[in-house]
């Protein structure tokens, strides 16, 4: 196994993440939902307000994984870290990368005080859910995600702002 190395994303990665950022979809059998742009990606992540922070996994300067996380805070336990994205590529699984990232975030939760760390996980995704209950979380079973995309916010703002 090559050596790799973890470390805080930069700017110049932007490229790299959004690439995994669609490995991830296309394994989500999502190919088409990613609208990201790499000017998105460096504005978001690297600008003035920085809206997110990412551990990238790296090998002889080439990205091959990442952690994509930010804050969001709980009524019930405060401050918690939100894990959006956990991805190595596919020709580097199953040699640890993922859980040194995975370690990486929760590092970073821990050093900065959150009281929780939290994230989604698709119901087939077997081989990422048995991974995390190997590590303690606890998989909730009577939550569900809920969105509402762009069109479906502006379709409901316009059928309830009727004065």
């Amino acid at each position: 196994m090559q050596n790799y190395n973890i470390r805080e994303a930069e700017f110049n990665d932007s490229s790299p993440i959004l690439k995994l950022i669609k490995e991830l979809a296309e394994y989500e059998n999502e190919p088409n939902a990613v609208n990201l742009l790499v000017e998105d990606i460096q504005k978001d992540g690297f600008g003035v307000k920085p809206k997110f922070k990412c551990f990238v996994a790296e090998i002889d300067n080439c990205i091959i994984g990442m952690a994509l996380y930010y804050p969001r805070y709980s009524t019930w336990d405060g401050q918690t870290l939100h894990l959006e994205d956990l991805i190595v590529s596919r020709n580097h699984r199953g040699k640890g990368v993922g859980k040194r990232l995975y370690i990486a975030f929760i590092n970073e939760a821990l050093k900065a005080g959150f009281k929780r760390v939290e994230w989604n996980v698709l119901d087939w995704n077997e081989v990422a859910i048995k991974f995390y209950e190997s590590t303690g979380a606890e998989i909730l079973k009577d939550w569900r995600t809920v969105q509402m995309p762009i069109k479906g916010m502006i379709k409901f703002i316009r059928s309830n702002n009727k004065n």
